[in-house]
Parts: C-alpha cells; sequence; structure tokens
C-alpha cells in the first residue's frame, strides 16, 4: 500500500470514510503492527475498525487505508506481500486465522 500514513488520533478516526476497505496500522518507527479490513460487520465501515485499533493500540500509531469493494482480496494479499518482505505476519495479525497461501511477486 502506497498511501500516505497518518496520525491515529480521534480526530483522525471521526474523519475517516465509512466506506468498505483496508488498512495498515503501524508503530512510531513506521512498522506495520496490524493490516486489517473493513468489512459488513463494521457498521461506519473503515470509520469503526480504525476507532477499534485506537482503542487497541493507542496514540503513538499512525494508519493508512485504501478504499475497495474486493477488501477481502486486497486484505489477503496485503497479508501475503507482508509475509513475503518481512518472513513473518504483523504482530496484531498473529491470530488471524485466514488461509494465507505464498506469494511470489516477480
Amino acid at each position: 500500500m502506497d498511501k500516505p500514513w497518518t496520525d491515529l488520533d480521534a480526530g483522525a478516526v471521526a474523519a475517516s470514510p465509512g466506506q468498505l476497505g483496508v488498512y495498515e496500522v503501524a508503530d512510531a518507527e513506521g512498522g506495520v503492527v496490524r493490516i486489517g479490513v473493513a468489512d459488513a460487520r463494521q457498521p461506519f465501515g473503515l470509520r469503526s475498525a480504525l476507532g477499534d485499533e485506537l482503542a487497541r493500540w493507542g496514540p503513538g500509531h499512525r494508519f493508512r487505508v485504501e478504499l475497495t469493494h474486493a477488501y477481502r482480496s486486497r486484505y489477503l494479499e496485503l497479508l501475503m506481500l507482508h509475509l513475503h518482505d518481512q518472513g513473518r505476519l504483523p504482530p496484531g495479525n498473529d491470530d488471524d486465522p485466514s488461509r494465507i497461501g505464498r506469494l511470489s511477486p516477480a
């Protein structure tokens, strides 16, 4: 994901779109700590999902989002890319039950 980072705070969460999509949360050093998806389970899409992330991680983190109706496919793609590049999933995705394949980008 090549979107710009935004500080994870209450104002930014409130200004986030209530649409479906995917997001990444990073720590202060820029390391991705979680890749998430805002799907039909979040009543206000990304705004709800990012509110949950703010409650989980607290201030001092950053996020970026990507709006997409193909959120499930993009979410799995981002997980596979991270696994390929880093050799492991982000710490916040360690308990993810998704079946993640192996990606071999050319």
